[in-house]
């Protein structure tokens, strides 16, 4: 198959790029490289897979020395234009959407980046892929949809009417936009609700690399709500192989749809909507705890209140997905740690 994935400079998007090519797809790669944190880090996923930063432009194909069934392509989501040039060009089969403004706290600091990104983006990437015959369009949602909602294991059955963050709310309206994409033209589309990601090349604005990139430099690390949290921690191994699974799922109608009593996460339209986490939450302390086991070190901790726009846990119910791709992730905490730990030390040379 011929697929686009976007967001590929990203943590999530350069292994589910990297796993399409090793199994012989042709990938098309996206991204925009922006500067929300290090673009070298950025840079340095897109060098696994053999694109060069020295043949990085706007607007030009860089062919991998590593894949010959791999190019990149430096591109703005909303440039709308260049955009539909691309599709027609290309012939897509599928289309993997993981490109995104990215970071809950980010967008209370910085809300137009998310409306520019997460919402004339999609709209482009959902008008682009309706116009040139898309088989299947797998995006990225995120667990931030379920907002205010207390009742765990999170399913998503349950309503997301609460976000606490802006980047939640262009989550959730990514679902919208998709569904009503799927109803009005018979776009299969999939929306994963991704659980706290983790493991090598992973993001610097996320606990696990913060937490390490402290221990390891003897700074102190911040530990929000005073400790007492949750979060369902997902090996990114794990991630990759369920978004592999899903695009090769193509999205069909619902056979036990009930108009008078909805299921949010199906429709009668080729729409569906799946967590896709590790079922398993952690404790923030334990978790702490375990990265200190791994650096052979003990955390400094300052513990600080809640901050604006978190949630006190993520805990997903991943039985649909398990049920409709036997997804099922087996990489435990503390392996998963000790691999992220390594990899930090062997790119920063520590």
């Amino acid at each position: 198959m011929k697929i686009l994935v976007t967001g590929t400079a990203g943590f999530i998007g350069s292994f589910v790029a990297q796993r399409l090519l090793e199994r012989g797809d042709e990938v098309v790669g996206l991204d925009n490289i922006n500067d929300y944190y290090d673009v070298n880090l950025k840079y340095g996923r897109l060098e696994k897979a053999g694109i060069k930063k020295d043949q990085l432009a706007w607007y030009k194909f860089v062919q991998s020395d590593q894949y010959p069934n791999y190019r990149f392509i430096q591109m703005n989501l909303e440039d709308k234009q260049a955009l539909q040039m691309l599709f027609a060009n290309e012939k897509f089969d599928r289309v993997c959407h993981l490109a995104a403004q990215a970071g809950v706290r980010y967008s209370i600091e910085n809300p137009y980046a998310y409306v520019q990104s997460n919402i004339d983006g999609f709209l482009n990437i959902l008008e682009t892929c309706r116009w040139n015959n898309i088989e299947h369009l797998v995006y990225a949602s995120s667990s931030s949809v379920y907002g205010l909602n207390g009742k765990v294991p999170f399913s998503e059955n349950d309503s997301i009417a609460h976000p606490v963050s802006l980047y939640a709310a262009t989550k959730k309206s990514n679902e919208l936009m998709a569904h009503s994409y799927s109803q009005l033209y018979n776009l299969p589309t999939t929306g994963l609700r991704f659980f706290t990601v983790y493991g090598p090349w992973g993001r610097p604005d996320m606990s696990p690399f913060l937490f390490t990139d402290a221990i390891l430099n003897d700074r102190p690390i911040k530990v929000f709500n005073n400790g007492d949290m949750l979060r369902d921690f997902t090996y990114i191994d794990d991630i990759t192989e369920g978004v592999i699974r899903s695009i090769d799922k193509i999205a069909q109608p619902s056979p036990t749809w009930d108009a008078e009593n909805p299921d949010p996460s199906t429709s009668s339209a080729p729409y569906r909507i799946y967590n896709i986490g590790n079922s398993s939450p952690v404790k923030l302390m334990d978790f702490i705890q375990t990265i200190e086991q791994v650096c052979e070190k003990e955390a400094v901790k300052n513990f600080l209140p809640m901050q604006p726009g978190d949630v006190y846990q993520t805990n997903a119910d991943t039985s649909a997905l398990e049920e409709a791709i036997a997804y099922k992730p087996s990489k435990p905490i503390v392996d998963g740690l000790q691999e992220t730990v390594a990899w930090f030390k062997r790119y920063y040379a520590l």
